[in-house]
């Protein structure tokens, strides 16, 4: 351990330099900064995550056709009614329910927006159960009704939308047609999902009825003790109905549980990404750490050479410029913290009230110990050699060092 009155002699020493240090103290902070506001984002990525993976999700299963575009915008690839038939008839699948994706006009005295409009079969909501979409005010949709729809959160909202929300009972122009809001879901925390319409199948069949509709999605409840038979299963009946071969499947089914851990992948990969560039910053900083402390050992060789001559002994002389180094760190650390705190604070809030509320940190007292550590080992690994150097300097060398 270092002694009282050596700690005081190298905050002296620190403060005596203090632009060289306010600089060192500075290239530390940014990286430790950026990685605090990554990691505490990425954190509440992962949060936005696990909220998906309800028990009631657990045991759904997603049919989608292959396709370049979101469902609604790509018909080169589609889901028919005989492809929901197939999946219904499927060993280990307790019920089935289409989904059908289209790109809609909404209107509101003379200002028009597009949206995706839902239509899904109420008496099988699976794709509701699926993300686990919750009714914020009304009510849900009853089967076979029309001229009614659930809205998303934001049609609530003044300056969001439009720039006056709607409420319950209002009618709201859709393709052209008056589609009274029956209910609004609660906030998803994105923008496109919070401005979408939900109707049910049958009543987008009369929106469009020189089309013939076809499903974007089905969602399927299966048996979750044998998901991957299941999954296996209906696989091999859509190929054989589809007339495909094995690998040259126009379709793709994925559980739940899939499809959660392929978003997850992809974010540890941008998040570590992300890292790895905050890292190479902190790198760069502790390279200029370790040329602040060679610098200050090069300035202080007589200064050593007359510590040594009173008796200090190499350890004592090594821990000296140790500390200097991990102390530099650790402020940066704490100054480092408190900005990344700020910086990600408001960025939650800014993107909340931009609508995209599911893009918030998270903060855990390991991420502030982390970042704080973190800092103090790269100051006090960047001074190592060089304290080691002072440490073996001759005091007889150094008291005639000119």
């Amino acid at each position: 351990m270092i002694s009282n009155e050596n700690i005081k002699y190298s905050l002296k020493n620190l403060s005596q330099k203090k632009s060289r240090s306010l600089l060192t103290i500075i290239s530390i902070f940014v990286g430790i900064t950026t990685i605090f506001v990554f990691v505490s984002f990425g954190l509440g990525l992962y949060d936005y995550v696990n909220d998906f993976m309800t028990d009631s999700s657990a045991d759904k299963i997603i049919i989608q056709a292959k396709g370049s575009a979101m469902p609604g915008l790509d018909d080169t690839f589609k889901l028919t009614d005989d492809d929901l038939e197939v999946v219904k008839k499927t060993s280990g699948v307790y019920e089935a329910s289409g989904a059908v994706f289209k790109v809609v006009e909404v209107e509101k005295s003379g200002v028009k927006k597009y949206t995706f409009m839902l239509g899904y079969d109420p008496k099988e909501p699976l794709i509701m159960e699926f993300f686990n979409i919750e009714i914020d005010k009304g009510r849900w949709l009853n089967s076979g009704e029309k001229n009614k729809a659930i809205f998303g959160y934001n049609y609530q909202l003044d300056n969001k939308i439009f720039s006056r929300g709607y409420d319950l009972n209002d009618n709201i122009k859709v393709q052209g047609n008056k589609i009274k809001a029956v209910g609004f879901f609660e906030s998803v925390g994105s923008p496109p999902d919070d401005a979408q319409i939900y109707v049910t199948n049958d009543f987008i069949e009369d929106l469009y009825p020189n089309e013939t509709l076809n499903y974007g999605w089905i969602i399927a409840r299966v048996d979750v003790n044998n998901i991957d038979l299941v999954v296996e299963n209906i696989e091999k009946n859509l190929r054989k109905e589809r007339g495909l071969e094995k690998g040259k499947e126009d379709f793709f089914v994925q559980s739940f549980q899939d499809m959660m851990e392929t978003y997850t992948n992809v974010l540890n990969g941008i998040v570590g990404f992300i890292i790895l560039i905050a890292l190479i910053s902190v790198l760069v900083s502790a390279i200029n750490t370790a040329n602040t402390m060679i610098t200050s050992v090069l300035e202080r060789i007589k200064e050593i050479g007359v510590i040594k001559s009173i008796g200090a002994r190499n350890s004592e002389i090594f821990k000296i410029f140790l500390f200097e180094s991990g102390f530099l760190g650790f402020v940066a650390g704490v100054v480092g913290v408190f900005f990344g705190f700020i910086i990600s604070f408001a960025g939650g809030k800014l993107l909340s009230n931009l609508g995209w509320g599911f893009l918030s940190p998270h903060y855990s007292v390991w991420l502030f110990v982390g970042c704080i550590l973190f800092a103090t080992l790269t100051g006090a690994i960047s001074g190592a050699i060089p304290a080691y150097r002072a440490s073996k300097i001759n005091p007889v060398d150094a008291l005639r060092y000119e």
